[in-house]
């Protein structure tokens, strides 16, 4: 199908284009005489990474001053969430009187928090999912590329595990990545069973790819629509369970206490209908509330949904649980740079496992398209600000061309149809074909790193409280390779959901709720001289002529 009313180039990129054009059969003949890009030396790695990658730009991160992490260094933005006073929602409550009680409390509808409650539910508890927007509405949602698992006769758990700790430059918890990698073959055959359709050969046999910084071929995908479709089972799959309840609209901004530190229940703010205050009692608490993008550190566009605020980390935080790798956030190297209305949108890091490659504006290949992600991010960034070889769009701003007419002409007409479905027909209804001509792309803030410190089983520093998913810190240390975070978040909510089942069952009902763990905090807030109109979580982030603003937004709802 071809393009209709292309959509309008402006001229310098019409002259990019053709250099890429010119220079695209010498490319595709070297491919197959086996003339590939080189990749980096580790020294080039960490020289380029160093100079390049936010992540290393000190003017971008602060010097946290109150809390458990005191001392360390934070994103200018989530420091200024973590240093909040609670809503007042929390502050003007009295009466912790609870409206529902629950066996477990799921706190966040995506794919982790969805796998938890289904875990639990298995375990015989009764389950409750209160999440921010609709269940499901997640970063689960929009992952495209695939999940890694080592189930093929040429990998092993071994393998990935030695990739997981090299990807993330050897910073991951060992016990967290050995976890995520031995239970990896069997959510593979959890979620195939559920019903979760992965590509395959018309033999049967599962396809796989490469992923940036893989030694095996172990990515597997569902088009470019994985995350879709793995959330679709899984939710399909917890909502037909007679002991899962979901409370739609409902973030939670707080949690509650006894008083011998277990966590015992959740503060809820009713988004829609009603705007009421509830107060759940359960007997443990799985937190999967997602990252933090939505913040846009450093004024980066992202791939985020639009609740991923950094609510369950405010939680945490303030709660006095230590929080580990807060500078490490992820940038995927290839966000869509035009048309600029896309902007944040993702081109899957599959795209480059097909033969894609990345060029500057006359069309030449500057890194090997497989580096892990932050190198590839810190080599765009390279190629745009100290060799000016960026394509400049419309607005300003600089991208280089992800080259997919190369897939075709390696794997054959029809590949890049079937295989990326959903981005193929995005560009066509704006008049462009990925078949035909490249795409301008530039990093995007994708993934957070770091988040809440836990135990292989899910568990954390507070009894009764386990978390799972983005939320958490330990896996993947300062860079996550591609397809590990789908593999996260099911391994991890399985495990985070069977043990806050087992710890429901064992220990029974806590104390009387209360907010007896924010004491300390709010000493410390106070003594900081921390204004009270910073008030968290944020819950939604807030966009005005100014940009995005948050860490100061207060909701108030009404009060019961």
């Amino acid at each position: 199908m071809a393009a209709e009313n292309p959509y309008p180039l402006p001229q310098n990129m019409r002259r990019s284009i053709r250099m890429v054009e010119n220079t695209r059969q010498d490319r595709v003949s070297a491919i197959r005489m086996g003339e590939n890009f080189p990749p980096l030396s580790l020294s080039d790695r960490m020289a380029w990474l160093e100079e390049f990658h936010p992540d290393y730009k000190e003017e971008g991160k602060r010097e946290l001053i109150i809390g458990p992490n005191r001392g360390e260094l934070a994103p200018n933005e989530l420091a200024d969430l973590l240093e909040t006073w609670p809503r007042s929602a929390v502050t003007k409550r009295r009466n912790f009187k609870p409206h529902i009680e629950t066996d477990v409390l799921v706190i966040g509808g995506g794919g982790a928090g969805t796998a938890a409650a289904i875990a639990a539910a298995e375990q015989g508890a009764n389950v409750l999912i209160a999440t921010k927007l609709r269940h499901g509405d997640s970063n689960t949602l929009m992952a495209e590329g695939g999940i890694q698992a080592a189930d093929q006769e040429c990998d092993s758990p071994l393998h990935h595990y030695i990739d997981v700790m090299g990807g993330g430059h050897f910073t991951s918890d060992p016990e967290l990545v050995e976890a995520l990698v031995m239970d990896g073959p069997h959510a593979l055959r959890w979620l195939e069973e559920l019903g979760v359709l992965f590509d395959k050969y018309p033999t049967g046999r599962i396809k796989v790819r490469h992923g940036g910084g893989t030694s095996r071929k172990r990515l597997h995908s569902c088009g470019d629509v994985t995350g879709l479709e793995i959330m679709r089972v899984v939710q399909d799959q917890a909502e037909s369970m007679d002991r899962i309840k979901v409370i739609d609209f409902a973030p939670v901004v707080e949690f509650l206490t006894d008083d011998a530190g277990r966590l015992v229940g959740a503060i809820v703010e009713r988004l829609s209908p009603s705007k009421k205050t509830l107060i759940i009692k359960a007997k443990s608490v799985v937190l999967a509330t997602g990252g933090s993008g939505r913040l846009h550190q450093q004024n980066f566009p992202t791939s985020n949904h639009f609740g991923a605020t950094a609510d369950g980390l405010v939680l945490a935080y303030r709660a006095g649980m230590p929080l580990q790798d807060l500078q490490h956030t992820q940038y995927h190297p290839t966000g869509i740079a035009f048309p600029e209305q896309k902007s944040g949108l993702l081109l899957t890091e599959k795209f480059r496992g097909l033969g894609a490659q990345l060029l500057n504006r006359h069309g030449d290949e500057f890194v090997f398209g497989l580096e892990p992600r932050d190198v590839t991010t810190a080599a765009i960034i390279r190629e745009c600000v100290e060799f000016n070889n960026g394509v400049e769009t419309p607005n300003g701003s600089m991208g280089v061309w992800l080259d997919i007419p190369m897939i075709e002409l390696l794997h054959g007409r029809g590949t890049i149809e079937r295989e990326f479905p959903g981005r193929f027909q995005e560009f066509i209804r704006k008049g462009i074909d990925i078949r035909e001509v490249p795409i301008l792309a530039f990093p995007t803030l994708h993934y957070q790193n770091g988040g809440l410190t836990i135990e292989p089983d899910g568990g954390t520093h507070m009894p009764g409280l386990y978390a799972a998913g983005e939320v958490t810190g330990g896996v993947h240390g300062s860079n996550r390779l591609m397809g590990n975070a789908l593999l996260e978040i099911i391994v991890f909510g399985l495990r985070a959901g069977r043990s806050a089942a087992d710890f429901a069952q064992k220990l029974g009902e806590g104390g009387a709720p209360g907010l007896g763990h924010l004491e300390q905090f709010l000493e410390e807030l106070q003594e900081a001289g921390i204004p009270k109109k910073n008030k968290a979580p944020t819950l939604l982030p807030k966009y005005g002529p100014k940009g995005i603003q948050v860490g100061v937004r207060q909701n108030d709802l009404d009060i019961e």
